[in-house]
């Protein structure tokens, strides 16, 4: 009877520690479901939160990134993904506004359209190989995560990558990127470029590093559409494709 009692007191200052949390927080938005949930499996006494498990709630996001990401690869990792889109559309680095403008004049101008294609064409046969970077990143999230990312702002997935994963992805995707640039001709198309740039008299030296400048327009293009993919799951009934998404983001 004792041992009874004790269980029966110990459950009662749960509920009433649980029930001050919702009162405290006006039954607003998702954040007391989650000191709610949280309490309660501390406690050991289940991991229901309303409707959803919190297991749910991690595997519907990270179906939804998964989602997401692949839409952006099917999307940007094709001909013409980043050269004919006007929002992600990878230019020349600024660096190398002067050659382009005395290269005009001698009418050569067509080496400076040549390179600025091959450095889009680059960004789209890197985009397919940059997925499972971002699909290992979305299987590592931590449940804090996953709970700042759920109750965050329509792009919170999207910050969470740039905040967390850029460098990481920058150093991964830079073998890839240089690899593509000489696979599709651009470093080439840059030497032939200067060599004629250099054989008028009295320009000045110019540099750029056209494949850090390709790895971050590129990664800028898919974390763009990643930001929309990730607001359309969100806000449109109709981009959520399955049922476990349809649960999790129908609040």
């Amino acid at each position: 009877m004792k041992h009874v009692n004790v269980k029966l007191l110990y459950m009662t200052q749960v509920i009433i520690v649980t029930t001050l949390i919702l009162a405290a927080q006006g039954f607003a938005g998702n954040s007391w479901l989650d000191k709610g949930t949280q309490l309660l499996k501390s406690f050991g006494l289940g991991t229901k939160a309303g409707e959803l498990t919190i297991e749910e709630i991690g595997a519907g996001l990270k179906e939804a990134l998964k989602v997401g990401s692949q839409n952006v690869v099917n999307q940007l990792g094709t001909t013409n993904g980043f050269n004919m889109d006007s929002n992600i559309h990878i230019p020349l680095p600024g660096s190398l506004n002067k050659v382009k403008s005395i290269l005009d004049k001698i009418g050569m101008s067509y080496l400076f359209e040549n390179l600025e294609l091959k450095l889009n064409r680059a960004a789209e046969a890197a985009t397919p190989k940059a997925k499972q970077l971002f699909w290992n990143a979305i299987s590592q999230m931590t449940f804090q995560d996953v709970k700042l990312i759920y109750n965050g702002p329509d792009d919170a997935a999207t910050q969470y990558f740039k905040e967390k994963m850029t460098l990481d992805l920058a150093r991964e995707m830079k073998p890839v990127i240089e690899d593509s640039l000489s696979e599709v001709g651009a470093v080439r198309a840059y030497d032939n470029m200067i060599k004629e740039y250099k054989s008028i008299p009295f320009v000045p030296d110019v540099k750029s590093n056209l494949t850090g400048h390709v790895i971050e327009k590129g990664m800028d293009g898919i974390f763009y559409y990643m930001a929309k993919e990730e607001a359309a799951i969100r806000q449109n009934p109709a981009k959520r494709t399955t049922e476990l998404l349809r649960k999790v983001f129908n609040k």
